[in-house]
């Protein structure tokens, strides 16, 4: 009898836990660790740039604000695993908070390259970031890719750009 009451009693005890809202095992989040990588913004520029004269277009210059519009948006991707324009929040409230509600604005996302050289590969072989890399109003970016070693992509980039 002694070892059915030992029983009931922990079993009881493990129910009160339970109802109080209490729990033994931690819990996990939906959010992945980060690290923001460091970036040569310039270098990128420079090499953006380049690729834009070489179709007849003005080159480009970093823009701070660009920058952390990117950061942003690649650091929620990172967070959450996953390559989406709206995990947080739409475009164009994003790039309204950054300043530039009125400008023409494009963002390209990537994930999983190692490099700059390899997510600029990647958006030029893609029409539609290509097109956006190539929008003869653009005048600003900013750059940015976020670490997030223990998701399936690893590497999340960001690229903004804005004009007049």
């Amino acid at each position: 009898m002694p070892k059915l009451s030992l029983a009931l009693a922990a079993a009881l005890l493990m129910t009160l836990t339970g109802c109080g809202g209490l729990s033994v095992m931690p819990e996990t989040s939906i959010e992945n660790a980060t690290h923001t990588a460091v970036l040569d913004e310039v270098a990128a520029a420079a090499a953006i740039s380049a690729y834009r004269v070489q179709h007849g277009l003005n080159p480009v210059v970093v823009d701070p604000a660009l920058v952390k519009a990117a950061a942003f948006q690649a650091g929620n991707n990172a967070r959450h695993g996953q390559l989406s324009h709206e995990v947080g929040g739409s475009f164009t409230s994003r790039m309204a908070s950054a300043g530039f509600a009125k400008a023409w604005a494009a963002e390209n996302l990537s994930a999983g390259s190692e490099t700059l050289e390899q997510v600029l590969a990647r958006w030029k072989a893609s029409p539609e970031h290509n097109k956006n890399m190539l929008l003869p109003q653009i005048r600003r970016i900013g750059i940015a890719r976020v670490d997030a070693p223990t998701t399936r992509y690893k590497r999340f980039w960001a690229l903004v750009m804005a004009g007049s």
